[in-house]
């Protein structure tokens, strides 16, 4: 139990820090999303801890960076111009390694609402026009730590 509350904390703490920098610097480091996504295919294939089957892992990872990758290969061809940056499909790659294609795809839906909310509410704050990026990550952060708390056991014993 220990171990897998330490596991849920470290991901956090380590999701915080990469929408802060996401935020500040548009930018999702890969000498962090690459380990979270090989740690999170070892820990599921490999761990009697795994948080899901290391089949679903797999294919979370698999699945959450080339469902990203294809939108933004879509949205260049229509606009012309990047509308993801990979970080941010290799963060849901990462999501897909520790929790399945399940909770990625939740994840992706979440991050994809409050997105949509808080890009529009931040833009307005800004005075910018709505054709101006803002970073996605942070959303995509936020959704992963809500479904990261919402799948711990601790979680399920307390409701």
């Amino acid at each position: 139990m220990w171990v897998d509350f330490i596991l849920r904390i470290c991901l956090i703490l380590t999701l915080i820090y990469l929408a802060w920098v996401d935020f500040h610097r548009f930018l999702i480091p890969n000498r962090f999303t690459y380990p979270m996504i090989v740690f999170g295919l070892i820990f599921n294939s490999f761990s009697p801890l795994a948080w899901c089957d290391a089949y679903l892992a797999w294919l979370g990872a698999i699945f959450g960076y080339s469902l990203l990758w294809i939108i933004n290969q879509l949205y260049k061809q229509i606009r012309s111009q990047h509308g993801l940056g990979m970080g941010d499909a290799k963060l849901l790659a990462a999501f897909g390694a520790w929790l399945g294609i399940h909770s990625a795809l939740w994840i992706l839906a979440l991050a994809a609402l409050s997105g949509t909310i808080g890009g529009l509410l931040w833009l307005k704050y800004q005075k910018l026009p709505p054709s101006h990026p803002f970073p996605f990550g942070p959303f995509l952060a936020f959704a992963g730590i809500i479904q990261i708390l919402w799948s711990s056991p601790l979680v399920h014993s307390l409701i």
